[in-house]
């Protein structure tokens, strides 16, 4: 159990190093753009094949994994549709925009970001005995360059830097409840029952990037966005081919 919140506070560290390089680092929009839209895609590689297939492959039943991606979908829909209307909708603007919104709700759109990816993190320590190298590598990247757009926004919307830092360690300590709870809860499960969370996982892991992170790297990055998300998918790919 603690390797799983240990692996899960690793994963969410890199929250601290975008951080960081906000401060340090002079990152422009269109690079900024470009890294979001790698860690993008090495989320969407990683989705596909460490927890969909995986899914799929752990109960052998096309339903489960229906069952679970839809219901991952709605359930964080909801949950950011709701945290949206009570002003976290640009919490990871690099604009500045986080000024004309909530502090509580952009908080806590930001750890509903996170929790499906952590959470698996614990999961695959279930279903291989050691975590899986490929998710680890995608929740790492991916959530660097989403630190960079949340952090320079929310310094832009006048944050201060200890306030944003206090939140990603919040953020990573959650992140890291996540991975614990995904394999304590589980331990034990039916395969059915652990499809469906993979797969649930996938879901919500698809419409957080399609509804956030995406559309955020595309306004920065332009048409160099889809080159990049290819990079970031072979990159993540190869690691699973390779582990």
């Amino acid at each position: 159990m603690l390797e799983a919140f240990g692996w899960g506070l690793f994963a969410a560290s890199s929250l601290l190093v975008g951080g960081l390089l906000v401060i340090l680092l002079p990152i422009g929009p269109r690079l900024l753009g470009v890294v979001m839209a790698f860690g993008g895609g090495v989320l969407i590689s990683a989705t596909s094949f460490e927890l969909v297939e995986e899914a799929f492959q752990t109960s052998g039943l096309l339903s489960d994994v229906a069952y679970g991606l839809f219901a991952g979908c709605a359930v964080y829909a909801i949950g950011d549709a709701v945290i949206d209307r009570f002003g976290g909708a640009e919490r990871k603007s690099s604009s500045g925009a986080q000024a004309s919104g909530a502090p509580l709700a952009i908080v806590l759109g930001i750890v509903l970001d996170g929790i499906p990816e952590s959470a698996v993190i614990g999961l695959t320590l279930l279903e291989g005995g050691a975590v899986s190298v490929a998710m680890l590598v995608a929740v790492f990247v991916s959530n660097v360059p989403e630190s960079v757009a949340a952090t320079s926004g929310l310094l832009a919307a006048g944050w201060r830097r200890a306030t944003v830092f206090v939140l990603w360690g919040v953020v990573a300590l959650a992140s890291a409840v996540a991975s614990l709870a995904g394999f304590a809860l589980f331990d034990g499960a039916s395969p059915s029952v652990v499809a469906f969370v993979l797969a649930f996982a996938g879901g919500a892991i698809l419409t957080m990037l399609a509804d956030t992170m995406m559309p955020e790297a595309f306004a920065h990055g332009g048409k160099l966005v889809g080159v990049f998300t290819t990079l970031g998918f072979a990159t993540a790919f190869a690691i699973s081919a390779f582990e």
